[in-house]
């Protein structure tokens, strides 16, 4: 019987290894090392690799220091020693900001730092962390609009303001009762491929979690379900838009977080 070779016994073999087994061999000899080690080696078993769930590797990059930005509009505390201002979405440059103290929202450009205060779609107070939520987007017609979700007294209301009409009008919405009320948050938009989406949890330990679709062009709604997380401990969900596709990113647990990656396709595929 012919002896196998080097290339065949790693290659061939051991990329089938679980990789704890593999770390074994390294001990072999130097050659071995370096191609256990190598770039070649880990395609390959990513690539025999059964399993949809693959790790990610990845650096962290120094960056430059940061730019003052002048707020041109009031944001501060009463007493003038506290800026209570955050940023709930953006588009295209434009940032659509509130004042927490207010409850007013502005869109800004932080470049020209031309601004303008939105005009309250109801009498009392406008947003509200957690209980509300905004979308940026433009439609067929280039028009730049805003979404705005809105909950009070277990009532859902949603507007859509256009920029180019200076109003809001109202779209509906059905949803069952019990997503309305105040343990379930709902999270700032990510738009994606025409499609605004919004995720909402009951919290951030154990509960359900769901997402909330928006197309913009025919302005309706879905509901669609994430993949199995798990429900025990902590858990954060994350929305990214990557070249026209939706990705999410689940972070579970509790003292040590695992990350797990998922990308809508006709329903979420988990890598």
């Amino acid at each position: 019987m012919a002896e196998l070779s080097t290339e065949m016994i790693l290659f061939g073999i051991l990329t089938r290894v679980p990789p704890k087994a593999v770390g074994r061999f390294k001990s072999v000899c130097k050659t071995w090392n370096a191609l256990l080690s190598g770039n070649a080696f880990k395609v390959l078993v990513v690539e025999h690799q059964t399993s949809s769930i693959h790790p990610i590797n990845f650096e962290t990059h120094d960056y430059e220091r940061g730019t003052s930005i002048t707020i041109p509009f009031d944001h501060r505390s009463y007493d003038n020693r506290f800026i209570f201002v955050s940023i709930l979405s953006h588009l295209n440059g434009l940032l659509c900001v509130c004042n927490k103290i207010t409850s007013d929202l502005f869109l800004w450009n932080p470049v020209t730092t031309a601004f303008k205060r939105l005009p309250p779609p109801y009498s009392n107070e406008f947003y509200k962390d957690n209980l509300d939520a905004v979308g940026l987007y433009t439609d067929t017609h280039d028009d730049f609009k805003v979404l705005y979700i809105r909950r009070r007294n277990a009532m859902l209301a949603v507007n859509v303001y256009s920029r180019s009409d200076e109003s809001w009008r109202n779209i509906p919405l059905a949803l069952p009762s019990e997503y309305l009320t105040t343990p379930f948050h709902w999270y700032s938009r990510t738009l994606c491929g025409g499609t605004l989406y919004f995720t909402v949890s009951e919290s951030v330990v154990g509960g359900s979690h769901f997402m909330i679709s928006f197309d913009v062009n025919s302005e309706q709604f879905h509901m669609i379900n994430f993949p199995a997380i798990p429900n025990h401990g902590i858990v954060y969900i994350h929305l990214v838009n990557a070249q026209d596709e939706l990705v999410m990113f689940a972070a579970t647990g509790h003292r040590e977080m695992k990350i797990d990656m998922s990308i809508l396709q006709e329903g979420f595929v988990m890598f």
